[in-house]
């Protein structure tokens, strides 16, 4: 009996190791990790956010040898892609401006184009067989139509008909060099047409310029700036233009071209302001001239004119201003010469600017506006490319007015 009881007992224990041997490995099954890829993709840590904790990594099952495989079998590590050195764009290259000497004559076929219906007509009037009344009146007429002026033109007239009638002169090339003589005598030979750049003091030349809006006063200061460079001058520009939208851009654009500084200021600003640190850079800098482009304005708004003659005021804080050009479009002819007046009386015009010479046949404006100012014209355009400003030359303005 005690023998069975054993048995029994003996059994039991058997069976009871049996069943918690099978619970015992399927528990192991379950814990044991995934079999690892033969190229595991490994994930780097993401980066905590500010106010967070770094996330622990979690270890990954070290793998053996023969698991991982050869070392050529396993996956490259991916190298940082290079990082490409940003471009810096190069400086664009300064323009040559066209040398300023003798530009007028190199022009002077543009100008002649132009021109030719004064010179030409004038010459085929005087060629007639007989120069009666009609034929002076006519004479008159056309020098009228091309802006010369009432008085100027009858000062022309009577001095040709006195050296036709006791010269006698009536051959193609003696008419030709009585016309040439007596235009020269008009427009003056013995005028100082240089545009003054140079200060009587230890400070650049200062150069005002003025005029009414949409005669390219922007523009020529711009176009000046490329003369007094090729002429060997240091330039710094003023944008006192405050109230033409995009003015300063556009006078800063001729300035970058030529290696010019351009001074400006906020849109609207104070126009006197802004020419005033205009010539104090000019000293700062030991520029050679300071260029002031100021606003345009009609010369009937008297507030306007008024604010002209206060850049003008502040400016001289600095020293005296050597040049005041008044920039004319020569196809306005007799209102140009209201426009001068004004101008001339609020800010002492030393020398005058036309422009739009080349599309008009009145070049007599040049004859009319000294004749009304008693200044000279020192400067004139002749066409929209950057090096048509020209010095004005007597001579070879005439020569182009009447042909060879």
């Amino acid at each position: 009996m005690e023998f069975v009881i054993l048995a029994v007992v003996i059994a039991a224990l058997v069976v009871v190791g049996l069943v918690s041997g099978l619970v015992v490995s399927g528990r192991k099954k379950k814990q044991l990790p995934p079999a690892p890829s033969s190229t595991p993709t490994l994930t780097p840590p993401a980066e905590p956010h500010v106010g967070e904790e770094a996330e622990t990594p979690r270890e990954e099952p070290r793998r053996t040898i023969e698991e991982a495989g050869p070392p050529d079998a396993q996956a490259p590590v991916a190298e940082a892609p290079a990082v490409a050195e940003p471009e810096v764009p190069a400086a664009p290259a300064l323009e040559i401006p066209e040398p300023t000497a003798g530009r007028l004559v190199r022009l002077r076929a543009r100008l002649a184009r132009s021109q030719s219906t004064l010179g030409k007509g004038l010459l085929t009037l005087l060629s007639r067989d007989n120069l009666d009344e009609d034929t002076w009146e006519e004479i008159e007429d056309t020098l009228l139509t091309a802006d010369v002026g009432v008085a100027p033109t009858q000062e022309l007239v009577e001095r040709l008909r006195e050296r036709v009638r006791v010269l006698g002169t009536r051959t193609p090339e003696g008419l030709r060099t009585l016309l040439r003589e007596e235009l020269l005598a008009l427009l003056g030979t013995d005028f100082d047409r240089a545009v003054k750049t140079e200060s009587g003091v230890d400070t650049p030349g200062v150069v005002m310029v003025v005029g009414v809006n949409g005669t390219g006063k922007t523009t020529t200061t711009g176009k000046l700036a490329r003369v007094l460079v090729a002429d060997g001058r240091s330039v710094v520009l003023g944008a006192a233009d405050t109230f033409r939208a995009a003015a300063a851009d556009q006078l800063q654009t001729w300035g970058e071209r030529v290696g010019a500084r351009t001074v400006r200021g906020p849109e609207g600003g104070d126009p006197a302001s802004i020419a005033f640190d205009a010539v104090k850079e000019g000293i700062a800098e030991g520029a050679d001239v300071v260029l002031i482009d100021t606003a345009g304005r009609l010369h009937t708004k008297t507030g306007l004119m008024d604010e002209l003659g206060k850049v003008k005021r502040v400016v001289e804080k600095h020293g005296p201003l050597d040049e005041i050009l008044l920039v004319l479009d020569a196809t306005t002819g007799q209102n140009g010469l209201v426009q001068a007046r004004v101008f001339a009386e609020v800010v002492d015009i030393t020398g005058i600017v036309l422009t739009k010479l080349d599309g008009t046949a009145k070049g007599g404006i040049v004859i009319a506006v000294q004749r009304e100012l008693g200044v000279p014209v020192k400067l004139v355009g002749l066409g929209e490319g950057p090096d048509d400003l020209a010095p004005f030359e007597p001579e070879a303005f005439v020569d182009a007015l009447i042909g060879d």
